[in-house]
């Protein structure tokens, strides 16, 4: 054997040991898998139905993982399991590539059913707002395919591909790209029908005593005017709210109010289509201004193509619509 063949050889073996030691290195794919579910879902039985398999074969891959990693990652209260301190870190890392590999099959699953844009945004926002008025877009861009997903999980932060994503707030500094859509307020409004059964609930007086919808967004969300805040503005602030309902979606809550179930202090984007189809009514003149804007959000792929840019330049002009009302 020559010099340069044992060069070679020799090279050839390290990297192939290289790469052995790398797979020994990387635990288990089924095992990660398990992991990324549980810390997700917070639960064996649950991680066990989304995947598809049996509680005890979670159980299973979690302790293969634990043996790979030489560290416990999960503790068990009775017969309840949850995550080691060290697990919790090491479940953020896990999560954010299973992210990402999730966002890369959406991507490949768009291309491959001749989607060309991807909207992705807050249920309410999509279905009361964007909805109503996408076929003015889809009338100008024929050609044009749009896949809509409403969801309140954000997307993967470099959102690749042709993809916007329609959010609320702070959470449009985590993108790319990003610029604000409107500024949204708040007015109380009920069904016709409710109002002829309570001609009275146009007064702030009669309106703490009438069936009031709450909408609770969750802690994240605590500037969002809600009921109490109304009250306060017109200096009543004596006024122990009790509601009838609490909904986490204003959607549900604009439905209970069309069904004559009470009043909710509705946003004005979200309202709008329901007024002027005369399913809901107007109580005040008054608004409560949203304290942050909805976002229009992107990557750095997304207006690569031409209709991609058309729709941005659309959407900013129906936005600039509820500016003006």
């Amino acid at each position: 054997m020559s010099e340069v063949d044992f060069c070679v050889e020799a090279d050839t073996q390290g990297i192939q040991t290289g790469v052995a030691g790398m797979q020994s290195f990387l635990p288990p794919l089924r095992a990660l898998q398990a992991f990324e579910a549980f810390g997700r879902l917070g639960s064996v039985s649950d991680a066990a139905q989304e995947l598809g398999v049996t509680s005890g074969a979670i159980s299973q891959q979690l302790k293969v993982l634990e043996d790979h990693l030489g560290i416990q990652l999960v503790v068990r209260d009775g017969r309840r399991a949850a995550m080691t301190s060290d697990a919790k870190a090491y479940h953020e890392i896990v999560s954010a590539g299973f992210d990402k590999l999730r966002s890369a099959q959406n991507t490949l699953s768009q291309q491959k059913s001749g989607v060309d844009l991807k909207v992705s945004g807050l249920p309410t926002l999509l279905l009361k707002w964007l909805n109503p008025q996408l076929h003015l877009f889809q009338s100008m861009a024929r050609d044009v395919s749009i896949r809509l997903e409403a969801t309140h999980q954000e997307p993967d932060a470099q959102m690749p591909g042709e993809m916007f994503r329609l959010t609320y707030g702070g959470a449009s500094g985590r993108f790319p790209h990003a610029r604000a859509l409107y500024t949204d307020s708040c007015f109380p409004v009920c069904s016709p029908d409710f109002l002829a059964r309570n001609p009275q609930a146009g007064t702030i007086d009669a309106l703490a005593e009438l069936p009031l919808i709450e909408i609770d967004w969750g802690a994240a969300y605590r500037s969002v005017p809600r009921w109490k805040d109304w009250f306060t503005c017109h200096d009543r602030h004596d006024v122990g709210i009790r509601p009838v309902a609490v909904h986490s979606l204003s959607s549900l809550a604009l439905e209970a109010a069309a069904a004559g179930h009470g009043v909710v202090l509705a946003q004005r984007s979200f309202a709008s289509l329901d007024l002027d189809l005369g399913r809901l009514v107007r109580l005040s003149p008054d608004a409560l201004p949203m304290p942050e804007p909805y976002f229009v959000c992107w990557g750095n792929t997304t207006l690569d193509k031409p209709y991609a840019r058309a729709f941005l330049n659309w959407l900013m002009s129906a936005a600039r619509t509820i500016e003006q009302q």
